[in-house]
C-alpha cells in the first residue's frame, strides 16, 4: 500500500470497497446503472440529471426538499420510466438501492444559506453523513460536490487542490464553508475506514439557466436587474475577482470525475478571472446598455480573489472549460427573460 499525504493525494487503500448490487453481474440480465441525484431539483442538479438522462442505460432518482430546488426544473422528466423523484430531506436517512450517488443537496448562495445556517451545517454534515451510510450498504460510488469556499478568502493564487485555505470558523457563511470542510472530512475517512469509493469535487462559480433570480449571487443579480432596468449593484470595491464556469462545462466535469479512477479533490471551474467591475461591465453592454453601476457594502468575509489552477482536471480528466462567459451569458438572459416574463426590446 502505497502512502498517503495528509491532503488526500490518494492511492489505494487497504480495504476493498463493498460489492454492488448482484445483478451488477449477471451473465444473462444487463441492468441499467441507478444513480441517485440529491439536490436534483437545483440549478447544478437539474443540469446533471438532464445530462445523466441521455444515456438510455441510466435510471435517475432524484431526492430533494425543494428548500432551494424547484420541481419545474426537472418537469420534462416527472412521468419518465427511466426517472423518480422523491421529496426527501437528506438530513433524514433514505434507504434506496443505487449504484452512484451525487451529492449535491445544499443550499449554495449566500442568501438562503445565511438564512438558515443550522439547517445548511444539517444538510453538509448529517446530510453527508447519511449518504455515505447509504454508499457504505449498497456498495454505491459517491461524488460530493464540495466548493471552493473550503479555500475561504486565500491566501495562495490561484488556489491548487493543496493549499488548506484560509477560513474564519465563526463568521456567517461558516456554515457552509465549515460544513463543507467537514464533509470531504467525512468523505476521506468513510473512503480510509470503510472502503467507499469516493469523489470530491471542488466546484468554484458557476452560472447559466435556472439559477434562482433573487439569490444574491451575482451573475444572477447582474442579469436580473439588467433585465428589469435597474442599477448594477457591485459590491465595493468592485475589484474583488471572481471566476465563471458555465453550467454544461460544470457537469461534463462532474460526470468524468465520477466515471474516472480519481478521488480528489479536483478544482472544477473555469480559471478566466474577471473583476466585478468587468463582468457589471459585460452584463451592461450585452444586455442593456442604458443601466448604471452603483457600489454598494460588501458581505462579511467576502473573498477577494477566487481562481481555480485547473492542472489536475486537464491531467488527470482530460477537462477544460470550452463555453466563454461573453456567449454563455446571452444563454442565461434569453432563460431570465422568459421566467421574468420581460421579452428582449420590451
Amino acid at each position: 500500500m502505497k502512502k498517503e499525504s495528509t491532503n488526500g493525494e490518494h492511492t489505494a487503500v487497504a480495504k476493498p470497497p463493498p460489492t454492488p448490487s448482484p445483478l451488477r453481474f449477471s451473465k444473462f440480465f444487463q441492468s441499467n446503472m441507478r444513480i441517485l441525484v440529491t439536490g436534483g431539483a437545483g440549478f447544478i442538479g437539474s443540469h446533471l440529471v438532464d445530462k445523466l438522462m441521455e444515456n438510455e442505460k441510466n435510471e435517475v432518482i432524484v431526492a430533494d426538499n425543494f428548500f432551494t430546488g424547484s420541481k419545474d426544473n426537472l418537469r420534462k422528466w416527472i412521468g419518465h420510466p427511466r426517472f423518480e423523484l422523491i421529496r426527501h430531506d437528506v438530513t433524514e436517512p433514505l434507504l434506496v438501492e443505487v449504484d452512484q450517488i451525487y451529492h449535491l443537496a445544499c443550499p449554495a448562495s449566500p442568501i438562503f444559506y445565511k438564512y438558515n445556517p443550522v439547517k445548511t451545517i444539517k444538510t453538509n454534515v448529517i446530510g453527508t453523513l447519511n449518504m455515505l451510510g447509504l454508499a457504505k450498504r449498497v456498495g454505491a460510488r459517491i461524488l460530493l460536490t464540495s466548493t471552493s469556499e473550503v479555500y475561504g478568502d486565500p491566501l495562495e493564487h490561484p488556489q491548487t487542490e493543496e493549499y488548506w485555505g484560509n477560513v474564519n470558523p465563526i463568521g456567517v457563511r461558516s456554515c457552509y464553508d465549515e460544513g463543507k470542510r467537514v464533509a470531504e472530512t467525512l468523505m476521506f475517512d468513510y473512503h480510509r475506514q470503510h472502503g467507499i469509493e469516493i469523489r470530491i469535487a471542488r466546484i468554484f462559480n458557476t452560472y447559466g439557466p435556472r439559477m434562482n433570480i433573487d439569490d444574491g449571487r451575482v451573475v444572477s443579480n447582474f442579469i436580473a436587474q439588467a433585465i428589469r432596468g435597474e442599477s448594477l449593484t457591485v459590491q465595493a470595491p468592485g475589484t474583488q475577482t471572481r471566476s465563471f464556469c458555465y453550467v454544461s462545462d460544470m457537469v461534463d466535469g462532474l460526470i468524468r470525475l465520477m466515471e474516472g479512477e480519481n478521488t480528489g479533490p479536483i478544482n472544477i471551474g473555469n480559471p478566466g478571472e474577471f473583476t466585478m467591475m468587468e463582468l457589471a461591465e459585460n452584463v451592461k453592454e450585452l444586455i442593456n446598455s442604458s443601466v448604471t453601476l452603483k457600489i454598494v457594502e460588501n458581505t462579511p468575509d467576502d473573498p477577494r480573489q477566487r481562481k481555480p489552477d485547473i492542472t489536475k482536471a486537464k491531467e488527470l480528466l482530460g477537462w477544460e472549460p470550452k463555453v466563454k462567459l461573453r456567449d454563455g451569458l446571452p444563454l442565461m438572459e434569453e432563460d431570465f427573460r422568459l421566467r421574468l416574463g420581460v421579452p428582449k426590446n420590451a
